[in-house]
């Protein structure tokens, strides 16, 4: 896939200066015009970014620059603990096009989609769950990414629960790819994963994995979530540009995710049917 513009690699050396002089960007005012995007994404994380542009966040940012007319240009940094702090906040970027609603680091827009927790099985699995507290899943090795939030009520459910590290440097590790590679070869019964990366990499297994969206589960946490666009605090054109974008361009934003099988959920948090899928009903 074509990137419009170049990409921006932010070397080590740039942020030892960027940390030395963050605190001169903090109350820069907020730009009016704009002579390129500058997204702040990891480049190699799949489904959502990656270097080559073939994630589905990438996608939608190529969306972006085409309606502002401006080149799209990239920050690639490892997607760890400190990823805000050192790319947004230090003005290096201007968007995260994909982060949970309510995440306190940054300011929010509005959602562009909802997805959910769901279980990824052989293709032959006889039952159809749809929650974590299915008397099906008792006995089986069902593997999951350590500090999320299947992990309690999968050790309810008497499954053997494996865990898969959480915080990994993308360009050496890929827990969630590895736990689904794990289902194909049989070494475990399942694997419980955040949806839109359970469908992209179900898909992509000879035959297909199935995918079992848990959006009936009713557990004591959570496992649907709501994802916006992340931005600077004290933005509020941007912020209402990117809410505008969103708006007029929900067809072709659904149409990309229902591309990457990300399991969508309209707002009273039912499963919705990708055959049937407007931008009404997944708004």
């Amino acid at each position: 896939m074509r990137l419009r513009g170049s990409l921006i690699c932010v070397t080590a050396a740039a942020w030892l200066l960027f940390q030395g002089i963050g605190a001169v960007y903090a109350d820069l005012p907020e730009l009016y015009e704009r002579d390129q995007l500058r997204v702040c994404a990891d480049g190699n994380n799949l489904p959502f970014t990656n270097s080559a542009g073939e994630g589905f966040e990438n996608r939608i940012a190529e969306l972006m620059a085409d309606d502002l007319g401006v080149p799209l240009r990239y920050v690639w940094a490892p997607q760890v603990m400190g990823f805000v702090r050192n790319t947004l906040e230090l003005r290096v970027c201007d968007v995260m096009i994909g982060v949970v609603a309510g995440y306190e680091h940054l300011q929010n827009t509005n959602e562009y989609y909802r997805s959910v927790y769901s279980l990824v099985v052989p293709e032959d699995f006889e039952h159809e769950i749809t929650r974590l507290d299915d008397p099906a899943l008792e006995g089986l090795d069902i593997g999951v990414v350590a500090e999320t939030p299947p992990i309690v009520p999968l050790r309810r459910s008497g499954a053997t629960v494996r865990n898969y590290l959480l915080q990994v440097d993308t360009r050496e590790r890929a827990p969630v790819r590895d736990a689904v590679d794990d289902v194909a070869s049989g070494t475990l019964d399942g694997a419980v994963i955040w949806g839109p990366m359970a469908g992209y990499f179900a898909a992509r297994h000879d035959p297909p994995l199935k995918v079992l969206p848990l959006h009936e589960d009713d557990s004591d946490v959570r496992l649907d979530f709501r994802i916006t666009m992340g931005i600077r605090r004290g933005e509020p054109q941007w912020k209402d540009w990117i809410n505008d974008f969103i708006a007029r361009h929900q067809d072709e934003i659904n149409a990309i995710l229902v591309e990457y099988q990300v399991p969508l959920l309209d707002r009273r948090g039912a499963l919705i049917d990708p055959t049937t899928l407007d931008a009404e009903e997944a708004s």
